[in-house]
């Protein structure tokens, strides 16, 4: 069996089916098997659906659609096929599944979209995750119908004209209701374009094994709330501040309080012991009157880091920190001072210029386009591709800990036995605003002064960050506030198991 936590590409799932086959189940009988899951999660989304059109391209995607057809008939609803690939061209168990509807009295007629609206239901079984160039006629005519129809999809395995490997449209995607994947699930449906295409996720692997070589190793897999009850286990009852660590921040450049402040709160509310933020003078102020448990330091000079720098066990920089004479001169001590480090904003800004190597076991929060200045390329580079981005920032940083942000945030560490690296699939587009990056940078210093572990404090920083967000897009998707989202943080440092 395999799990949903894990995801895979395409050739590996290809890979694992014929695996399968070769031990002895049919393809068919993996059809078969297709076919009943999808029948039970229409059922189940669509309980009171009495008719289905299902939408037929050719390959395995087409034959499960046949079958799923064949079997609403038999389970009492009307089943219609829309074959968009004529049935003299199908081979194989496609075929095979095909004659058996025909064979059964089933509804087939050659696809035309004024018969979309017969069903309650719609499913898509046009394309499946063998698509490699962009949707050509007539498929991408179909995939445009399905989408300007008002009636539900429940797409097969993935929405079709989906890159099941990078979440890229191609071309023309289907816009689904619910997807059901199957086998493994494809690492494509959780990036770029892929959570706005696929609705409601389900998943079977059909009975199948994922086996336990090299070659099967899943490419990412999803964060969850045990990420941070890891890195967070219960507190003993008679712990002190002392047990949880000093974490200094450097940030705040010259008239930019806003940023360190942020980050302090942050780090305060995950759960650090003590927190002490060093910036320029004139934001003491302004921070400590924003919120008097942050111990302010002004530096006058970047010589007045050092003794706070002895006495940190994490260190973050970068919140407003600015590219500045003063600003360099703090990160170099920092990145010398052989600390913990947490690495964001114009700290990441001033690597890429100096084309430094981060120190191993530091951890790097680039949003995507820090992400490209640290690899000298453009943002929609990173974009098209957040995976190969970053696994070329982990091999540019050996031994430092990625925190690729953006929606579906990815995180990697590249080292002699590299863990499976880690997508966030929580978050929302409320996020996007002023200060998250600087909260997230808080929240990971904080749990990595508790956990004193860079894997661990990163996967429950980003998983933390991202469900304190999603508590507050409950009521709203505009508006919210950094501040606000550091402030909801506790509960989420606090789950129960």
């Amino acid at each position: 069996m395999t799990s949903p936590q894990l995801l895979y590409s395409v050739a590996q799932v290809r890979a694992i089916d014929a695996r399968a086959i070769a031990q002895g189940t049919s393809g068919y009988t993996l059809m078969r098997r297709a076919a009943e899951a999808a029948l039970r999660a229409l059922r189940s989304r669509w309980p009171r659906a009495m008719s289905v059109v299902v939408v037929t391209g050719s390959g395995n995607n087409g034959g499960d659609g046949y079958v799923l057809a064949r079997f609403a008939q038999a389970a009492g609803l009307v089943a219609t096929v829309l074959a968009a690939v004529p049935p003299g061209e199908l081979k194989g168990e496609a075929r095979t599944a095909c004659d058996e509807f025909i064979a059964s009295g089933g509804r087939l007629v050659p696809y035309v979209p004024e018969r979309l609206s017969e069903g309650d239901v719609i499913v898509d079984a046009l394309l499946g995750t063998g698509l490699a160039a962009q949707v050509r006629a007539p498929f991408a005519q179909v995939i445009q119908h399905l989408n300007a129809c008002e009636l539900p999809v429940l797409a097969l395995d993935v929405p079709s004209g989906l890159n099941a490997d990078n979440g890229a449209v191609m071309g023309a995607t289907v816009k689904a209701d619910c997807t059901i994947s199957f086998v493994g699930m494809k690492a494509g449906l959780f990036l770029d374009a892929g959570p706005e295409h696929v609705g409601r996720l389900l998943f079977d692997d059909l009975g199948v094994t994922v086996p336990e070589e090299l070659e099967f190793r899943p490419v990412l897999e999803r964060l969850g709330e045990a990420d941070v009850l890891r890195a967070l286990p219960p507190r003993r009852h008679a712990a002190n501040k002392g047990d949880f660590g000093r974490v200094l921040l450097i940030g705040g450049g010259p008239g930019m309080p806003g940023a360190v402040r942020l980050a302090g709160e942050a780090c305060l509310r995950s759960g650090a012991g003590l927190v002490t933020a060093a910036t320029a003078p004139e934001n003491l102020p302004a921070i400590v009157a924003g919120r008097p448990e942050l111990i302010v330091h002004g530096m006058g000079v970047p010589e007045d880091l050092a003794p706070l720098l002895q006495n940190a066990n994490v260190v973050a920089v970068g919140p407003g920190l600015g590219r500045s004479a003063w600003s360099r001169a703090l990160l170099q001590q920092a990145l010398g001072a052989g600390r913990p480090l947490v690495l964001d904003a114009d700290a990441l800004n001033l690597l890429a210029e100096q084309r430094a190597r981060a120190p191993a076991g530091a951890v790097l929060t680039p949003h995507p386009g820090e992400a490209a200045r640290l690899l000298g390329t453009t943002t929609a580079a990173v974009q098209a591709d957040r995976r190969a981005a970053l696994a070329a920032l982990c091999a540019a940083h050996p031994g430092a800990v990625v925190v690729l942000k953006g929606a579906g945030t990815l995180i990697g560490v590249q080292r002699p036995d590299p863990p499976v690296p880690a997508i966030c699939e929580r978050g929302n587009p409320g996020m996007a605003a002023a200060g998250m990056g600087d909260v997230l940078t808080g929240t990971i210093a904080g749990i990595l002064a508790q956990c004193h572990d860079p894997w661990l404090a990163a996967r429950a920083g980003v998983m933390a960050h991202a469900l304190a967000g999603d508590e507050l897009a409950r009521d709203r998707e505009r508006g919210i506030l950094a501040l606000e989202l550091a402030e909801g943080l506790s509960h989420w440092v606090n789950l129960k198991r």
